[in-house]
């Protein structure tokens, strides 16, 4: 066992030391074979602890929802018979109740016959009020009829559609500014008139507004029962507003006397928000031919811009009154600025003798403070011991003065003698 088995350079494994470590190799692969196999069965009983949980979880489940269904069950029952019950009570109560009505409105019936005839009288007379007044709203319905009737008619007509929508541009316009900036029917140099013109500040050119609006294509529009009348009314429609847009660039567009853009006035907004959204072709004509579309809104907001450029011209115009009152108010301002100065000096020189009083009384403060905190009987002992002092000092310099005659006495020394 002893023989060498096995030679690493130096090192030398005998048989018996081979042997040993295939043991240990051997019990090592028995130690972790255990280990697999014990882990094993532990996932295995835990597997099957955590099946048998939900099994009995899925069976107390089963269980409570066949408790559940049988209670249901016996409910519904229950409430069946309950039902039925009060079904048959309730049939047998209104049984009895119509009865008992029945007989008390035959009672009735019979002894206030009187009293139901002059209800009925009574009721047929608020029918017949209630009657009149619907004829009344009928025959205003019938009057509101007739005058959409005649709205229909003068929209129809190019004359009375051209002053219905005159009227609403000269309303925005009268409203919007003041009466020297426009005229209504305004004769121009070719003998041309158009509905309004504008006066510019600072211009003698003036803006031409139109509001004859073509409207019989769009009403052919509005009024078509099939494709093709649609088709023919749109094109109606674009080669009338293609001439009056063409008018209204040879007519009112004069060098000088006109401004070279117009307003062509549309008296309806949903008209022009259709025109926009089926018809761009025709709004990119009029603007090519400098004439700009616009609604009732539209108007109005312009109006605003001419009134505002009116106000700035009349601001511009009073400038050298504002600029006159602007350069008195700069002098009054100077000389309240000098005035300020001065009150100023004046106030620094006050406050300089104010902080020397209160340097003064500060002082006296101080003072006083010092002799309230001063001892009354030690002033007094210090006193006497300074005048004890004085006269042994006194009597010491008249001993020496009577050895010594011929020194004079000290002023006060006589009654010493």
């Amino acid at each position: 066992m002893d023989e060498i088995v096995l030679s690493l350079g130096q090192q030398s494994v005998s048989g018996f030391q081979l042997l040993l470590g295939v043991l240990g190799v051997i019990a090592l692969l028995l130690v972790w074979l255990l280990l697999t196999i014990r882990r094993a069965n532990r996932q295995r009983a835990f597997e099957l602890s955590m099946s048998e949980a939900q099994n009995r979880a899925r069976h107390v489940q089963v269980e409570e929802m066949q408790r559940l269904q049988a209670e249901m069950t016996g409910r519904m029952k229950n409430m069946a018979e309950i039902f039925s019950t009060r079904q048959n009570e309730l049939a047998q109560t209104l049984t009895t109740r119509m009865d008992g009505m029945g007989h008390r409105l035959g009672q009735s019936l019979n002894k206030n016959l009187g009293v139901q005839q002059k209800a009925t009288h009574d009721n047929l007379r608020a029918l017949h009020e209630r009657l009149a007044v619907i004829d009344k709203a009928q025959n205003n319905l019938t009057d509101l009829s007739s005058r959409v009737v005649e709205l229909q008619h003068i929209l129809a007509n190019k004359q009375t559609r051209g002053a219905f929508g005159q009227g609403r541009m000269e309303a925005i316009v009268s409203d919007g500014m003041p009466s020297n900036s426009y005229d209504f029917q305004y004769t121009l140099s070719n003998g041309k008139r158009p509905d309004c013109v504008i006066h510019l500040p600072d211009n003698e050119a003036v803006l031409v507004i139109d509001a004859k609006f073509p409207l019989e294509g769009w009403t052919q529009i509005d009024n078509a029962q099939n494709a093709e009348e649609d088709k023919a009314a749109r094109a109606r429609f674009r080669q009338d507003l293609k001439r009056h847009i063409k008018d209204i660039a040879d007519r009112y567009f004069i060098i000088g006397e006109t401004q070279e853009t117009a307003f062509l006035f549309v008296p309806s907004e949903s008209l022009f928000a259709d025109l926009h959204e089926y018809f761009d072709d025709l709004v990119q004509l009029a603007h090519r031919a400098r004439i700009v579309i616009v609604s009732p809104s539209l108007l109005m907001l312009s109006i605003q811009v001419v009134q505002s450029i009116l106000k700035d011209v009349q601001m511009r115009e009073q400038a050298h009154i504002i600029q006159h009152e602007v350069k008195l108010l700069m002098d009054d301002i100077g000389r309240l600025d000098e005035r300020v100065d001065k009150l100023q000096t004046h106030f620094q020189s006050s406050i300089k003798s104010i902080e020397q009083i209160q340097i003064s009384t500060a002082k006296i403060v101080k003072r006083g403070r010092k002799i309230e905190e001063v001892d009354v009987q030690d002033y007094e002992t210090e006193a006497l011991q300074t005048s004890e002092t004085a006269l042994s000092k006194r009597g010491r310099s008249l001993s020496s003065n009577s050895a010594h005659p011929h020194l004079p006495l000290m002023p006060g020394d006589e009654y010493l003698r």
